[in-house]
């Protein structure tokens, strides 16, 4: 079976950890302080504030920037739950916003109607690792005088218009996660511009405090740990190398794959692949990926549910493009392990099943 994912640790990362080990130093450390500063070189020199999970990136920078009770905030539905949980969570409303068929991402027009007197700010993702328009939705937060923040979960080194994710808003959260473009075995980096909002990060993850036990918030304890962020460090040193091989694993499946929608790019978008997700248009998309396995072929649904007909939120929206994509997408792999026989078993196996279906 070609697996839809695959986590690539070596000998590097072992010895990162082994080294963390040996120096007896193993929560949040130098090794954090490090990762922080190395991570900011891909998102344009800005604050970097390492945490121990993408969810705690979000929650805590909505918190951070002030996000709170009585506040809106606009997310995609189509996305993982941690999107909206983290909204929640801060004590703000999520408001879910139609996306775009093509892109997956938040689609402007959607959000630009969403918006209320309540609204405090937008937060788009990135699905997929492709960026969402940006340059539309910068331009709708700063008409209306709201936040921008990113959900880069997926998304490590996208960029829009020559910009990386993560520095077009006041935050963008990373994840770390073990399947993501780059892994530090769990953890999240929240971005900023705003050294205050940095700062209150900071005293966030820390029990509120900066200086031992002169606790100055009420704070929690989400840091991340010396031996995670030793191996982050030696993924981010990879990530150029292995996104280029997504790119190219993803442009030979666009070709090669001629009877379902392969996804495009938006001008001006840098798309990282996380996942190359196709759209199974006319045929059951879960006994398509059925017959995929049986062909030795994994892929993976994400995300079968919109967040906002799952049992924890279960409001009643017209969403016609959210629906749709929920039901059609299937992400194939694409991950930078894949041999070329490999990408050309995947590509035979889905035309041949679309054909054998149609």
């Amino acid at each position: 079976m070609i697996p839809a994912a695959h986590p690539i640790i070596g000998d590097e990362e072992r010895a990162a950890v082994d080294r963390v080990m040996r120096s007896g130093m193993l929560a949040q450390g130098p090794e954090v302080a490090a990762f922080e500063n190395e991570f900011a070189s891909i998102v344009d020199g800005l604050h970097c504030v390492a945490v121990n999970s993408g969810t705690s990136a979000l929650h805590l920078s909505f918190l951070a920037a002030g996000i709170g009770a009585g506040d809106e905030v606009i997310v995609p539905s189509f996305s993982f739950a941690a999107t909206a949980n983290a909204v929640a969570l801060a004590g703000a409303t999520p408001v879910f916003a139609d996306v775009e068929p093509d892109f997956f991402c938040l689609d402007p027009a959607a959000v630009e109607a969403a918006i209320t007197p309540r609204t405090r700010a937008i937060m788009p993702v990135h699905l997929y690792g492709h960026p969402a328009d940006l340059p539309t939705l910068a331009a709708i937060a700063e008409k209306h005088d709201l936040l921008l923040f990113e959900d880069a979960a997926q998304a490590h080194a996208a960029s829009f218009d020559g910009k990386p994710v993560g520095a077009w808003g006041i935050a963008g959260s990373f994840s770390f996660y073990p399947t993501k473009n780059m892994t530090a075995g769990e953890g999240g980096m929240v971005t900023t511009p705003d050294e205050e909002v940095a700062r209150r990060l900071r005293l966030l993850r820390n029990q509120g405090m900066e200086k031992r036990y002169a606790n100055e918030i009420v704070g929690f304890n989400t840091r991340m740990t010396d031996l995670h962020a030793a191996i982050g460090r030696v993924q981010l040193g990879k990530l150029a190398g292995w996104t280029e091989t997504r790119q190219k694993n993803a442009a030979f499946l666009n070709e090669a794959i001629t009877e379902v929608v392969t996804p495009p790019t938006a001008p001006g978008a840098v798309h990282v692949f996380h996942q190359y997700t196709v759209r199974i248009e006319g045929h059951d998309r879960d006994a398509f990926a059925a017959e995929l396995a049986s062909r030795g072929v994994g892929s993976g649904v994400y995300y079968p549910t919109p967040i906002h007909r799952l049992p924890s939120f279960e409001l009643q929206l017209d969403l016609p493009a959210t629906e749709q994509v929920a039901a059609q997408c299937l992400s194939l792999p694409v991950h930078p392990a894949l041999g070329q026989d490999e990408l050309e078993t995947i590509a035979d196996a889905v035309n041949a099943v679309a054909r054998a279906g149609s």
